[in-house]
């Protein structure tokens, strides 16, 4: 049975992104020193309310993939695969090709 996680609120599920350690033909890469602390999003919570009670949504939206912080988040382990919770303000933007 799949578990889907739905974040609540203005939360955001990121899976991390891993660069390659080898290449296709078995090459191993050497180590970078500047490692993009990047994630792509699987899913998105509805957003918060403000205290006039007027909806704010989520600034992101599933398949982006974001730069995320150094440091924090949650780490929730589902099927096996690891991914992280972030609120919606702790993403640092969006990264584009």
């Amino acid at each position: 049975m799949a578990k889907r996680l739905i974040p609540a609120f203005n939360r955001i599920l990121v899976e991390k992104i891993v660069p390659p350690t080898k290449t296709n033909t078995g090459i191993l890469l050497p180590e970078k020193n500047s490692k993009l602390n990047s994630g792509k999003i699987v899913a998105v919570g509805h957003g918060i309310r403000d205290k006039d009670g007027k909806h704010i949504p989520v600034s992101f939206k599933e398949g982006d993939v974001v730069l995320l912080p150094e440091y924090g988040g949650t780490e929730v382990k589902l099927e096996e695969k690891s991914y992280h919770l972030y609120r919606d303000d702790d993403i640092l933007g969006t990264l584009h090709d």
